[in-house]
C-alpha cells in the first residue's frame, strides 16, 4: 500500500502544535476556514467539493492526532488514516519533530498519493508557519467562508 510521510522539525512546543491540530481556531488557520465537528467526526469544506470530507477524531494527545477517512467523500480517501506524531526535540526542548502521515490507500486510489502528497507538503508548510509565528493563512477558503467588499 502507498503511504505518505514527512518529517518537520517545528520551533513550537507541542502544546501549540495539538492546538493547531485539534481546535477550530486551529485548523482554520493554516488549513481550510470551512471546519466543522459533528461528534467525534471533523468535517473539512474545500472549494468546489460537493460535500465535506468527514474523517473520525480517533485520538488527539501531546504524542499523536489521529483521525481515519469515513466518508464518502472524497472516495479515494476512505478508510485512509491521517497521523501527526510529535516528538521532543532531541537539542531544543522549545521544538517538536513532527512526523505526518497519511497511509491506508487502496490500489485503486493510489493514482492520487502523488497530487495529494504535494498538497500535504503545502499544507505542512502553513500549519509550520502558524505554529511558529501564529500567522493566520488558510490553504482553502471554501466558497461560503469567503468575504466580500
Amino acid at each position: 500500500m502507498a503511504e505518505i510521510a514527512m518529517q518537520i522539525d517545528i520551533a513550537a512546543s507541542r502544546d501549540r502544535l495539538l492546538a493547531a491540530l485539534d481546535t477550530h481556531d486551529g485548523l482554520t488557520a493554516w488549513w481550510t476556514t470551512g471546519v466543522d465537528r459533528d461528534g467525534d467526526d471533523l468535517l473539512f469544506e474545500f472549494p468546489d467539493a460537493p460535500e465535506p470530507f468527514r474523517l473520525r477524531r480517533d485520538r488527539a494527545d501531546l504524542d499523536r492526532v489521529a483521525w481515519t477517512s469515513v466518508g464518502p467523500f472524497p472516495p479515494h480517501w476512505l478508510d485512509t488514516t491521517v497521523t501527526w506524531d510529535l516528538f521532543d526535540h532531541p537539542d531544543d526542548p522549545h521544538r517538536t519533530l513532527l512526523l505526518f502521515r497519511h497511509l491506508g490507500w487502496r490500489p485503486e486510489a493510489e493514482r492520487s498519493v502523488p497530487m495529494v502528497a504535494g498538497t500535504w507538503a503545502e499544507l505542512l508548510v502553513r500549519l509550520k508557519d502558524y505554529a511558529q509565528s501564529g500567522k493566520v493563512q488558510p490553504y482553502f477558503v471554501p466558497r461560503a467562508h469567503q468575504h466580500t467588499e
